[in-house]
């Protein structure tokens, strides 16, 4: 079978079309047929260093991805009967697992990550939600916000960014997002639920304070900004990241890195999570679709920046 992977570290450019031996699924895992696989930004640190080199014993060829979607084909011994040969589905891998990230014609799994897919989205809408769905929901899980309590959300128009807020505004928060001056951007994040747009880069912090003078309850940083966010926060506040960052900060205020890889096999979130793009909770963004065999230029695409929805990889094509 074929995958998208990569012998060596670098740049876009060494991602290829790779044959490698078909394997079976075993006790407890399923084998789909993909269809459609999402990138994302942590499949360009796959791809460029291994997650800093983490990867860098691993048997190769090393193959990015977390999101796909598609067809059961095998169900291995030891299942507890919610899934079937045949069924349309999503899943999550993990790059640094043994069985390797999703950009695979042929993905196996652990069952616990394998979901019923929506009845509403095709596969390739449908590859773009469990990852990043999942990480907002890890976020505002560990945060624990009462209804009515505020919630700042930076790099509000991106794919993680849309999660966040959606799944805040359907536990009852005040959102207040971050936004460019861009027409489009501020209609879609609107469109998306938040209450309140703040102007984006320098002097962020400052504006929400303008705005909120105490600061928010919490706020959940998908852009990166780590330390910067945090004038923003009110004493006693929280602060989400999603790279790791866990520096002290003052005025008690508590910071939660959310590492989704914990919490991949978490069926009944997955569940839950699948439930609500069903319901029209979640809001399923496509960028663009690509042939599988264009994946380096889909991470060109990701690197250059401004993509609002996921790129998608379409496996049916190679």
């Amino acid at each position: 079978m074929k995958v998208i992977g990569l012998m060596k570290f670098g740049g876009p450019e060494v991602l290829e079309v790779i044959e490698v031996p078909e394997r079976h699924a075993g006790p407890g895992e399923v084998r789909v047929r993909v269809h459609a696989a999402a990138v994302h930004p942590s499949d360009l640190a796959v791809r460029a260093n291994g997650y800093g080199g983490r990867m860098a014993s691993q048997p190769l060829p090393h193959i990015p991805g977390w999101d796909a979607a598609g067809v059961v084909e095998e169900v291995g011994a030891g299942g507890d009967g919610r899934l079937a040969v045949g069924q349309r589905v999503l899943a999550v891998a993990n790059a640094s697992a043994v069985t390797k990230g999703a950009y695979q014609q042929q993905l196996i799994v652990p069952a616990a990550s394998v979901v019923r897919a929506p009845a509403n989205l095709d596969f390739p809408a449908a590859a773009t939600l469990l990852m990043n769905a999942l990480t907002a929901r890890l976020g505002l899980d560990a945060m624990a916000l009462r209804p009515a309590q505020t919630l700042a959300v930076t790099g509000s128009a991106g794919a993680l960014g849309g999660y966040v807020i959606q799944l805040a505004k359907a536990d009852g928060l005040r959102v207040i997002a971050d936004v460019s001056d861009l027409p489009a951007d501020r209609e879609l994040v609107k469109r998306l639920g938040a209450d309140e747009l703040v102007t984006r880069g320098p002097g962020f912090t400052g504006r929400v304070r303008e705005l909120l003078p105490r600061g928010v309850d919490g706020l959940f940083d998908t852009a990166l900004l780590n330390a910067a966010a945090v004038p923003a926060i009110a004493d006693g506040g929280m602060l989400v990241t999603v790279r790791g960052w866990n520096d002290a900060v003052e005025r008690g205020i508590r910071v939660f890195p959310v590492l989704v890889g914990a919490a991949i096999t978490d069926t009944a979130k997955l569940e839950r999570l699948r439930d609500q793009a069903e319901a029209g909770v979640l809001t399923a963004r496509v960028a663009r679709v690509l042939p599988a065999a264009q994946a380096a230029e889909a991470h060109r695409i990701l690197e250059r920046g401004g993509v609002r929805g996921r790129l998608v990889l379409d496996f049916t094509t190679l």
